[in-house]
């Protein structure tokens, strides 16, 4: 994977780097049957009130509609093409299955045009096939991990993200996160063999402003900048420290650092470490 660079006749594109967009088709127009409109809310909820703030404005987008839950088993498809998605870091592989089925799939890394996938507890352990994880050996990376079964990929889906099966228990298996939490899944979900593609995205600069507003997200103001009456950071003469033991939302709850998961979360008991556990 390739990061793109640019003379800088600007002070923007001197840092701005895109992706080089390796073995994407760029000319491709996503497929319309799999393609839904994308209504734009800018953070608002049913009654117009800013439910989440620094959204708006971008371009315009449709949804592509990929295929979470790989219900077509035991029967392989064709890779056709791949595309680039909008909508997630991700790129997306257009199949075609052999009654002529198309679908939208994550495209993981070393995934090609002309490739085979298939859905199946006795699929091959490679790219881009799915299995339940009772039929993945110890040890392999996947990505598009189920958490309930028939739900759909819940987790490990944004670009370079890999998780790695690390034991079966029974009923359970073991699976660590990206995050390098270690989590209990059943072993009837399924999982996709391999990591997601476009490993780059993370290395990719931004640049300018102006590519953040095409992405629909609005400038963050500083609390400290803020009068007293819209930030409890805000007031003072000059700049002035927070003046609390620690940072807090515009709201006054505390921010950074301060854990809001709730020790009674059902779904504590099949995390085995934390993410931030020594």
């Amino acid at each position: 994977m390739a990061i793109k660079t640019f003379k800088p006749y600007t002070p923007a594109r001197r840092n701005m780097t895109v992706s080089g967009f390796d073995g994407v088709d760029k000319k491709a127009k996503p497929e319309r049957s799999l393609v839904e409109t994308l209504k734009k809310h800018a953070g608002r909820n049913s009654y117009g009130h800013i439910t989440v703030r620094h959204q708006g404005g971008g371009n315009k987008r449709k949804y592509r509609v990929i295929d979470f839950k790989r219900l077509k088993t035991d029967m392989s498809a064709t890779v056709e093409r791949i595309e680039y998605d909008p909508n997630r870091s991700a790129y997306i592989a257009l199949i075609r299955y052999e009654d002529n089925t198309l679908s939208y799939i994550l495209a993981p890394y070393g995934l090609k045009a002309g490739d085979q996938v298939i859905a199946s507890a006795e699929a091959d352990i490679k790219p881009g096939n799915c299995l339940p994880i009772a039929n993945i050996p110890v040890g392999t990376v996947i990505h598009n991990v189920e958490l309930q079964p028939g739900h759909g990929a819940q987790l490990v889906r944004s670009a370079g993200a890999a998780a790695q099966l690390m034991a079966k228990e029974g009923e359970l298996a073991q699976v660590r996160l990206p995050s390098g939490e270690v989590r209990y899944v059943r072993t009837n979900c399924t999982a996709c063999i391999g990591q997601v593609g476009n490993l780059d995205h993370e290395n990719v600069h931004i640049g300018k402003a102006g590519r953040k507003r095409h992405m629909g997200i609005r400038p963050t103001v500083r609390g400290s900048v803020m009068n007293p009456n819209d930030h409890p950071h805000g007031g003072g003469e000059g700049r002035a420290p927070v003046g609390r033991p620690g940072p807090v939302t515009p709201w006054g709850k505390p921010a950074l650092g301060y854990k809001t998961r709730k020790t009674k979360k059902a779904s504590n008991k099949f995390i085995v470490k934390r993410r931030n556990s020594k």
